[in-house]
């Protein structure tokens, strides 16, 4: 890791766009994370879900391509150290399959989640959340990259 380096969380959405499909309107968020200029922060249940996703017959990725693909990524990706001991307490994201990048940005010290899903855009725009970390949009993370 690079010191001073952005601490990030991508949810599923965000990874499969710039590992499965290579995005190239994402691109600078890949390479942010491989230059190291920013950490991709992973757990256990981030990781469990991206690999059932790249299973999913709509991708037609072979047992291969899916090994490959979940390796890239995790090879890239750090886990946090272990969790605050009195975690500060989060929204209910309206999907409770998202609850999980919520609680790895805060327990990972994250700076940003990046996501382009809808239920946790929703929490964003109420800034329930702005004292522990942004969620941002893809294009939104993009623009910060930028400047």
């Amino acid at each position: 890791m690079r010191e001073g380096a952005l601490r990030v969380v991508l949810d599923t959405n965000i990874l499969l766009s710039l590992f499965v499909f290579a995005d190239s309107r994402h691109a600078t968020i890949r390479a942010a994370i491989e230059s190291g200029r920013w950490l991709a922060l992973t757990d256990a249940r981030c990781l469990h879900e991206f690999r059932r996703v790249l299973g999913y017959e709509m991708f037609h990725l072979d047992a291969a391509t899916q090994d490959a693909t979940h390796a890239a990524y995790a090879a890239l990706a750090q886990i946090p150290a272990v969790a605050p001991a009195e975690p500060v307490a989060l929204p209910q994201c309206k999907d409770p399959d998202d609850q999980k990048f919520l609680e790895l940005a805060r327990d990972g010290d994250a700076q940003l989640l990046v996501t382009s899903d809808k239920a946790l855009l929703k929490l964003a725009r109420r800034r329930r959340l702005a004292h522990l970390f942004r969620i941002l949009t893809p294009d939104q993370a993009m623009a910060e990259l930028q400047s």
